[in-house]
């Protein structure tokens, strides 16, 4: 255990390192992983023997979501539905490695707020960003007048 604390304090340090150093640098999905993995286990306080049990529990959760996305990637009302399902079947697999519905719902919270500021942060990229296509198409609006 104190062994991937360790693989991810390391991998944190690169991460911070390559970002100070070259601030263009795209996100790339292991980097992203490692800023989630410390964020949640920083905000939730995990010790290395919930962190140990958690994070496999996790990965099956998070997998489980991504499929749900790729199967109903139209139609956004099913994918909450099922979403939602989800994140009922694994609530008390995560309530037995936390110990509190305090800390399960944090988690839920902690994930969404983390790809929150992550959505923030690349479109504040593409927006600085001298390539960005300036002639793109705003996304449309709704019009009551129909």
């Amino acid at each position: 255990m104190k062994k991937i604390i360790l693989l991810v304090l390391i991998s944190l340090g690169v991460v911070a390192t390559n970002a100070q150093n070259r601030p263009e640098k795209k996100f790339n999905k292991n980097n992203i992983e490692a800023l989630k993995v410390a964020y949640i286990t920083r905000q939730l306080n995990l010790t290395p023997e919930e962190a140990q049990k958690f994070w496999p529990v996790h990965n099956m959760y998070f997998e489980e979501l991504k499929k749900t996305r790729r199967e109903n990637l139209y139609n956004e009302l099913v994918f909450e539905e099922k979403a939602l399902n989800v994140r009922k079947k694994y609530n008390s697999d995560f309530r037995k490695i936390l110990m509190s519905d305090e800390r399960v719902n944090k988690l839920f919270k902690l994930e969404k707020d983390f790809n929150n500021e992550l959505r923030k942060e690349l479109m504040n990229r593409r927006m600085n960003n001298p390539n960005f296509k300036k002639g793109m198409n705003p996304p449309p609006t709704s019009n009551n007048n129909d």
